[in-house]
Formats: C-alpha cells, sequence, structure tokens
C-alpha cells in the first residue's frame, strides 16, 4: 500500500488503521472493547441482551470503514476527506450528546473527542494541503477519483477548487 501522499491523507490514514484495528478487537475480543469504552462487562447477559450481536455489527462495521479510509488514503480521494470532515463532526456532537445525556457511560467521551479531533486535524490538513499547492512551484501530488478520470493524477478537479 502506498503511502499518503499529502497532510490530510496522513489524517485520514490513521484514523483508518485505528478503525480497522478496533474493529478487529471487537471481532476476537469483544469484552476488552467494550471495557476500553468504559462498559460494564458482566459475567452473564440477561436472556434477551444482543449486546453481543450489536457490537458484532459495530465492530464489522468499524473494521470495513478502516478499509475504505485507507482506500480513499491510497487514491487521494480528497473529496472523501473533505466528506469525513463534517460527518465525523457530527459523530462527535451525537456521541458527546449521549455521554451527556447518561445513554452512555463518561468513557464513551473519548470516542466522541476522538472523532472531533480527527475532524479537525483533517480539515487543518486540508487547508495546509491547499496553501502548499496554491505556492509557487509546488504541485499537489494527487487528487480526487473524479480528477484523475478527467485529467490525470496531477490535475485538480472541480472539486478542488472549492477548499
Amino acid at each position: 500500500m502506498k503511502l499518503p501522499r499529502s497532510g490530510a491523507g496522513w489524517t485520514v490514514a490513521v484514523f483508518g488503521v485505528l478503525a480497522l484495528a478496533m474493529g478487529a478487537v471487537g471481532l476476537l475480543w469483544p469484552e476488552a472493547l467494550l471495557r476500553t469504552l468504559g462498559f460494564e462487562v458482566p459475567e452473564r447477559r440477561a436472556a434477551g441482551d444482543h449486546t453481543g450481536t450489536f457490537l458484532m455489527a459495530s465492530s464489522m462495521a468499524s473494521f470495513n470503514m478502516g478499509v475504505y479510509y485507507l482506500l480513499a488514503t491510497a487514491t487521494e480521494w480528497r473529496s472523501f476527506y473533505r466528506f469525513t470532515v463534517v460527518f465525523r463532526l457530527v459523530t462527535f456532537t451525537v456521541f458527546s450528546i449521549a455521554v451527556l445525556a447518561d445513554i452512555a457511560p463518561g468513557g464513551f467521551f473519548g470516542v466522541a473527542a476522538w472523532e472531533g479531533l480527527g475532524a479537525v486535524a483533517t480539515a487543518v490538513g486540508l487547508r495546509w494541503d491547499a496553501r502548499r499547492a496554491d505556492a509557487p512551484g509546488v504541485g499537489r501530488g494527487g487528487d480526487d477519483a473524479a480528477g484523475a478520470a478527467a485529467g490525470g493524477a496531477g490535475t485538480p478537479s472541480a472539486t478542488d477548487a472549492v477548499h
């Protein structure tokens, strides 16, 4: 797999690796993941308790999301990077509200903070990359899939014009 070619790409790659790893932990050792998030792990689950099923589904989604993020990094899909900033901020908000409303334990705020900080880091990376690309004599080094299809790897796409 290619290394990221931009600051924003690095932030997305880090999140992708961690999402992949946490998904794998949840699939292979769900109790460890629950403890990490601050959830109680009883010796026995009551009849009708589908925590394990939900955790398996969430962990598989996290694993898959990690793959998607790494694929976006490998292709330097900048439109995806921008999309993640918005939706990671939404995730931060929803998860924070869950903690504040006592729906989730306090330790779950770490997940919210990770999402919020990741969104900010990617936004800063996108801005830094745009400034570097605008500097005289410095090329972008990659663009989104639409730009690659339209004109090649070094040609900025219409979506890259919107910073």
